[in-house]
């Protein structure tokens, strides 16, 4: 009797991101904890990445070499579209040194630009075994000093699951300038408990009350958030943020990732292939200025945006954004060869002239890798045996896609190191 041979199971593909981990993320451990919790690395990236600036284009390049995965550079190229004289390209470039290719938390780059600083030295070193870790910026040629700013900064920090402190220093003084409360960028204590998050920070960028900055209540900012979700993209995930910043500033944010699968309908994919995974994000940002003077109806007083992208597949972003003054929308196209490629044209509606303008971009990028294999069975969003049937279970009415058991469970180890949560320290 001659054996049937069983049909493959039912397959959905799984893209990679278009950026992830986001640049903003590689050094992360030069800013304070407080000005990326909270949703914030999120809605930057959401809002920022791929809105070229009107009538502008920019060009970035990331590169590493094959033979050294420890090192790495990005340049950046971006000026007006047209000849104003106002208006000059400017060029950048990083050149990053990281000792453990798989550690983003220390490294040590130089930074030139043909703006100011021309020279700029960064280093971070963290401890994980301890969480301490410390972390510099040292403008090596600059063409003005005038503040303790421009001799460079030095940070301390302490960094767990549920816990984040530290403090920023001016280790040099201008001349004519006093230690004591100048000497102290600024410091902060970011907790966690539960779902809960709770921060604040100490900015002491205003003038001394009463014969001290730390008792003026502008120099202080507080936040609390509530957050769902693993940090990587196979996930969804949930963010809501309120923050009360410099005594005069309310501010309200959300951030959702969301996780979603559609039907193929592309007759070039085998006929085990049912679905593929699409990410769609949405953020909100509300700012009202707590002014007695004004009223919060004043545009300038209360300003909010609104924004959403839509990854249809590996090769294709679309996003949007909404805010008084102008609107966005956004088309990205990459092609995942080695280096990736990547357009992007922006269109960009300013309210206030009545004009529309167009940026364009574009990205050149080994840095990051491409985070899956088609149809690879470690990434399949069903269960590879024939108990999870697609027709029935997958396309039901309210029912949410099943993502892989030990996805959902918080164990990465067999997930690409570009598809894993940013860290386990807060």
């Amino acid at each position: 009797m001659s054996s049937i041979k069983e049909p493959p199971p039912p397959m959905v593909l799984v893209p990679p991101l278009f950026d992830f981990p986001p640049l903003a993320a590689r050094t992360r451990m030069l800013e304070p904890s407080y000005n990326l919790l909270f949703g914030k690395l999120a809605l930057r990236s959401l809002f920022e990445d791929y809105f070229d600036a009107a009538n502008h284009f920019s060009t970035i390049f990331m590169l590493k070499p094959i033979e050294d995965r420890h090192v790495d550079l990005i340049a950046t190229v971006s000026g007006p579209l047209d000849n104003k004289p106002e208006e000059t390209i400017v060029g950048k470039a990083v050149f990053r040194l990281q000792s453990d290719a798989d550690d983003p938390h220390t490294f040590t780059d130089l930074y030139v630009s043909s703006s100011d600083p021309i020279l700029l030295m960064r280093a971070c070193a963290y401890y994980p075994k301890y969480g301490f870790g410390a972390f510099g910026n040292f403008p090596v040629l600059k063409k003005h000093r005038i503040c303790s700013d421009d001799y460079g900064t030095l940070g301390l920090r302490y960094g767990s699951s549920n816990l984040s402190f530290g403090a920023m220093l001016f280790p040099y003084s201008c001349m004519d300038m006093k230690l004591g409360d100048d000497f102290l960028k600024s410091s902060w204590l970011v907790t966690k408990v539960g779902r809960l998050t709770a921060g604040v920070q100490y900015d002491p960028q205003f003038e001394k009350k009463d014969g001290a900055k730390y008792k003026n209540l502008k120099n202080w900012n507080c936040a609390i958030g509530y957050g769902v979700g693993s940090g990587s993209p196979l996930s969804p995930s949930f963010n809501f943020g309120l923050e009360f910043a410099q005594n005069s500033q309310f501010i309200a944010s959300f951030y959702q990732h969301v996780v979603v699968q559609r039907k193929v309908k592309n007759p070039l994919e085998e006929s085990e292939v049912i679905g593929i995974t699409n990410y769609i994000d949405f953020g909100f940002e509300l700012l009202t200025r707590m002014n007695e003077e004004k009223g919060s109806n004043n545009i300038q007083d209360s300003t909010f945006n609104i924004a959403a992208s839509w990854q249809a597949n590996k090769n294709i972003l679309f996003k949007g954004k909404v805010g008084p003054l102008s609107s966005s929308v956004s088309f990205s196209f990459k092609s995942w060869w080695k280096p990736s490629f990547s357009f992007s044209v922006s269109a960009i509606r300013d309210r206030a002239i009545g004009k529309t303008s167009l940026g364009f971009g574009l990205r050149v990028d080994n840095v990051r890798e491409a985070s899956y294999q088609r149809a690879d069975p470690n990434f399949v969003m069903l269960t590879p045996n024939k108990e999870h049937l697609a027709e029935g279970i997958q396309w039901k009415s309210g029912k949410r896609p099943m993502l892989q058991s030990d996805v959902n469970s918080g164990n990465f180890d067999g997930v690409p190191r570009e598809l894993r949560p940013l860290s386990r320290i807060l």
